[in-house]
């Protein structure tokens, strides 16, 4: 039987050759107890039959371990499970506001995408027939779209897109393309090697164990130059909705569905990323902050969360408004969100010990003292 051929429950009932052995049976009871196309079903139940007849010969079987790996992941894969999206705009845009300031454009695409959900779904419920649903949810009509953050380093990309994950009440999973060597990475090896293993894009789908995650493509502008022209390659096929709907990782050598996937990059610049990948994604510059957001972040967000964070009360540290500067830009240049967050962090960190060696309860940072509490970089 062709793999890609309907299944019938006749081609997807395991039938074993003789005596089935206990680790097969554990297996097959695994596969059964699994929600998957019934192709792959079938495939897998031919290959355990296989085993079986092999498993009738006395002496190791390196087989077994092998078949035992490769059925350990495709019962991992989230075939059908799906979390419930978030689709009150309300509340979208409460947790967008609470956990990032500024960045109004991004936060607006995102309660425009909500919007548009909602709006499917209704189409949906009220089409008058099986066919008007059915041109109404086919392949890439209701496709998320791929958003692509492109700023310099520290400005909130990865933050962003988890706080989109958040809002729409999706598990959020990131891929760290910096440096892949290798398409493979994303791809997966065939099984035909030893030790070979899924790509970085199904173990992300198994770790979030629903179907329809956001996953982060993070820095797709650092990888290596030897494997960029494949790798885009994959990445053409992974943000196409028109295709992605059936990826082919090397290890699993079946189709997995990734329409349902919120597909996110990120990237310092645009350099090395091949035109045809940058046409598939909606470009979005995240400019550096001015000094007087980056206060308010730090004041607002940043300084909160690590009182947080580090157990300290919310009243336990206070500012002159006239330091915030020397917070802000700790190097004497803008270094960055990512290193203001860390200059915040040392000086809760030093307020906490004094706290803790009885030097103080509360502790008021002023022009005088500041350089007891700043980190020596």
């Amino acid at each position: 039987m062709d793999d890609s051929a309907p299944g019938t429950e006749l081609e997807i009932k395991f039938r074993p050759p003789g005596d089935v052995p206990q680790e097969v049976q554990a297996l097959v009871e695994r596969i059964e107890q699994t929600q998957m196309p019934d192709e792959l079903k079938a495939k897998v139940f031919r290959e355990l039959e296989s085993l079986t007849r092999q498993l009738g010969s006395p002496g190791y079987n390196a087989q077994l371990d092998e078949t035992s790996r490769y059925v350990d992941w495709v019962v991992k894969i989230p075939w059908v499970e799906k979390s419930e999206d978030n689709l009150d705009l309300d509340k979208a845009r409460h947790i967008l506001e609470t956990t990032h300031y500024g960045l109004d454009s991004i936060k607006e695409r995102i309660l425009e995408y909500i919007a548009i959900i909602n709006l499917q779904i209704q189409s949906v419920d009220d089409a008058e027939s099986e066919e008007a649903r059915n041109e109404l949810t086919k392949q890439g009509a209701m496709a998320s779209p791929v958003l692509f953050f492109v700023g310099l380093p520290g400005i909130g990309k990865t933050s962003i897109s988890y706080t989109i994950a958040k809002s729409m009440n999706r598990k959020f999973e990131r891929i760290a393309m910096g440096g892949m060597g290798d398409a493979l990475q994303l791809r997966g090896q065939s099984r035909m090697h030893a030790e070979a293993e899924p790509g970085l894009v199904i173990k992300a789908m198994v770790n979030a164990g629903t179907r329809n995650p956001v996953i982060l493509l993070d820095e797709i502008d650092r990888t290596a130059d030897q494997a960029r022209a494949q790798i885009m390659g994959v990445l053409l096929e992974l943000l196409d909705p028109q295709q992605n709907f059936a990826f082919r990782d090397y290890y699993i050598d079946y189709p997995v569905d990734l329409s349902s996937v919120m597909f996110l990059a990120s990237a310092n610049n645009t350099g090395g990323i091949s035109n045809a990948v940058l046409d598939r994604m909606e470009v979005i510059k995240m400019p550096g902050y001015s000094d007087d957001e980056k206060i308010v972040i730090a004041r607002d967000y940043l300084l909160p969360r690590q009182l947080k964070v580090t157990g300290m009360p919310e009243e336990a540290i206070t500012f002159d408004e006239n330091v915030w500067v020397q917070i802000t830009r700790p190097l004497g240049f803008d270094a960055g969100i990512r290193t203001m967050e860390r200059t915040i962090n040392a000086v809760v960190r030093k307020a906490a010990k004094k706290k803790v060696l009885g030097q103080g309860e509360t502790f008021h940072i002023t022009e005088e003292n500041i350089k007891e509490y700043l980190p020596k970089y």
